[in-house]
């Protein structure tokens, strides 16, 4: 079985990537490779686990882990062979608080793959740019396939401080599942570079 995580990539409170993160659930949740049992999605929301602000006394890289939170977050992502994550675009790149999530760990993202679902203004192409970058070095396989969604098209928002519905285009749900086809395709075939045993990452 491939698992794949959904990153809620923004902890702010009322964030459209919490709407977004749910389409993308729900589109997978009819991919063909979930209901012929080979592939499962699950949502992780960032917000759920506490993370300060990188405070590990050792570099990642050793993976020599001090604190709880980090195991917690260490042991989450070390369960998952890919990843989708859908972040919005702040100032030109991805939220803070998904950089420092990543910054947290090395190992548990080698040999991995990864796609985008962005959203803003501008569709949150630039955060993705950056992203791309970030996950190359962290030996993750980035998938050619995103999906960008505009504020204005993509969402039906009535008040700009509330998250607002998702209403995709006719062409958005097409191309997240090609995104979706890339990443378990990637995640299968990253599988067998990973060490079984994988990382130690309980306290």
């Amino acid at each position: 079985m491939i698992r794949i995580a959904v990153v809620i990539g923004s902890t702010r409170p009322r964030r459209r990537s919490a709407v977004a993160a749910r389409w993308v659930g729900e589109v997978a949740a009819r991919h063909h490779a979930v209901t012929a049992g080979e592939a499962t999605f699950e949502i992780v929301d960032l917000a759920e686990y506490g993370l300060s602000v990188l405070d590990e006394p050792v570099p990642a890289l050793f993976g020599d882990y001090h604190h709880a939170h980090t195991h917690r977050w260490a042991q989450t992502i070390a369960s998952f062979d890919g990843f989708v994550f859908v972040t919005p675009e702040y100032n030109h790149s991805a939220p803070a608080a998904l950089k420092n999530a990543v910054d947290f760990l090395f190992a548990e993202w080698n040999n991995k793959a990864a796609g985008f679902v962005s959203h803003g203004v501008h569709g949150g192409v630039r955060a993705v740019e950056h992203l791309r970058q970030i996950m190359t070095e962290l030996q993750v396989a980035n998938v050619r396939t995103q999906v960008a969604l505009s504020a204005f098209t993509d969402f039906e928002i009535n008040d700009p401080a509330e998250p607002g519905s998702i209403a995709p285009g006719p062409h958005q749900e097409p191309t997240l599942n090609e995104l979706l086809d890339e990443v378990i395709a990637w995640s299968g075939a990253l599988k067998k570079l990973r060490a079984p045993a994988g990382p130690a990452v309980a306290m």
